[in-house]
């Protein structure tokens, strides 16, 4: 069992609990930031009670009992890459193109089109990296989809697609997102970070954008006000420093711009890859590891826990180690973490689901839009009663000849 995280006073006049930790802990009670070395540290001497206990003060400071999600769902329209990363389950090589799925522009305003009356309130547009689906095609996409569902929120596409994109479209990062932006790109989602560290990048990822790269167009986005996400990948071979090194990387841009949104750490599934040999870390190691998170990143005002990677009941659980967050409904719409082994074969909700999934912890349920402005709370109207979600089936690519390498 997990015991409940212990109340900050408690927590400051424990009288088992080191200096070193007691010194950091009353520094985030003072609301002062943590160093580098001391997020190491509380990766490396920090028990779950206490990391659990500091996160869920910061977690309540900024948010109190809420709990945000929203209506979502996604469109991928292709499986299929140009790139080879070691940790992926979900994509595959040109090459294998027959166990992969590519859609036409119709086959995704066709899914936009079976949420015509629905109150989802955004569309997740992310993929795999092929040449034809570029610049202009998505840009295409993004406006049709806009002019028939205006008031739909589009995040689309992580710096890995955009690098590539832009670089086929000889056009600089600015000119490529307001393309985009004006087309109808609302936000970006925070995927393709992974882990900075150029050394384990190299091993696990080594032919996609660079960190700095990552970075840099997300600082394009912001300075178009464009709002982000960002994500980190944990679990595999990285090191507590190499986890630090790149929240600090994160924190050190926010200061900068602000643009972030929410972080979401990504646990590394070990299904299906060509790194499963490593197996996966434990569900206390992602609560740890949710709660240092929920620490360090002092200026970044949301933490999620994405529920159809870790399962439900995990994502319940850290609600108490400084999430705020569990992504939304989703309609089984994704199947990144389902092809690498998440216990979430088939991940959908509905809102009265995610409500009481909420509410069984004590936490308060709030509906939110794609930029945290509160849409409804769950404490004051009852979630309506909506129809089983109908399972979205992807379209399967078994002809070569509809694929082309053609620009």
């Amino acid at each position: 069992m997990i015991a409940a995280p212990l109340n900050i006073d408690a927590l400051l006049h424990h009288s088992e609990l080191p200096e070193d930790l007691r010194n950091i802990a009353q520094k985030v009670v003072n609301n002062e930031r943590i160093s580098p070395e001391e997020g190491i540290l509380l990766y490396e001497k920090g028990e779950l009670g206490f990391l659990g206990s500091l996160a869920n003060f910061v977690r309540e400071r900024k948010h109190g009992n809420y709990t945000y999600f929203n209506r979502n769902f996604h469109i991928e329209p292709t499986n299929l890459c140009v790139y080879s990363c070691k940790f992926c389950s979900y994509s595959r090589l040109i090459k294998e193109r027959e166990d992969g799925w590519i859609m036409t522009e119709e086959d995704m305003l066709n899914i936009v089109k079976r949420y015509d009356g629905k109150p989802v309130t955004e569309v997740h547009l992310v993929g795999g990296v092929i040449p034809q689906m570029g610049l202009h095609f998505f840009a295409d996409l993004i406006k049709k989809i806009k002019l028939h569902r205006p008031d739909l929120h589009v995040k689309a596409f992580t710096p890995v697609e955009y690098f590539y994109m832009f670089k086929k479209a000889k056009v600089d990062y600015k000119e490529g997102l307001q393309i985009l932006q004006n087309a109808g790109l609302d936000s970006i989602p925070g995927g393709g970070a992974e882990i900075f560290d150029e050394e384990i990048r190299n091993i696990i990822c080594a032919d996609k954008c660079t960190a700095q790269e990552w970075l840099d167009i997300h600082e394009t986005a912001h300075s178009l006000n464009i709002p982000s996400n960002a994500t980190m990948l944990y679990g595999h071979i990285e090191s507590y420093a190499h986890r630090i090194d790149h929240m600090n990387r994160l924190r050190t841009l926010q200061d900068k711009t602000n643009g972030f949104n929410c972080f979401i750490p990504l646990k590394f599934r070990a299904a299906n890859n060509e790194m499963a040999y490593l197996g996966e870390v434990s569900v206390i190691d992602d609560l740890r590891n949710y709660a240092v998170s929920r620490i360090f990143l002092d200026n970044f005002a949301h933490l999620k826990a994405y529920w159809p990677m870790i399962g439900r009941t995990t994502a319940q659980l850290s609600l108490s180690f400084g999430v705020d967050d569990i992504d939304g409904t989703v309609d089984d719409t994704t199947k990144i973490y389902s092809m690498a082994g998440s216990e979430e074969q088939n991940p959908s909700l509905t809102t009265k689901q995610i409500v009481e999934l909420i509410k069984a912890v004590g936490r308060h349920p709030i509906e939110r839009d794609s930029v945290y402005n509160v849409l409804t709370d769950y404490l004051k109207v009852s979630p309506p009663e909506e129809a089983a979600p109908q399972f979205i089936e992807l379209p399967v690519l078994h002809n070569n000849n509809s694929y082309s390498n053609e620009s």
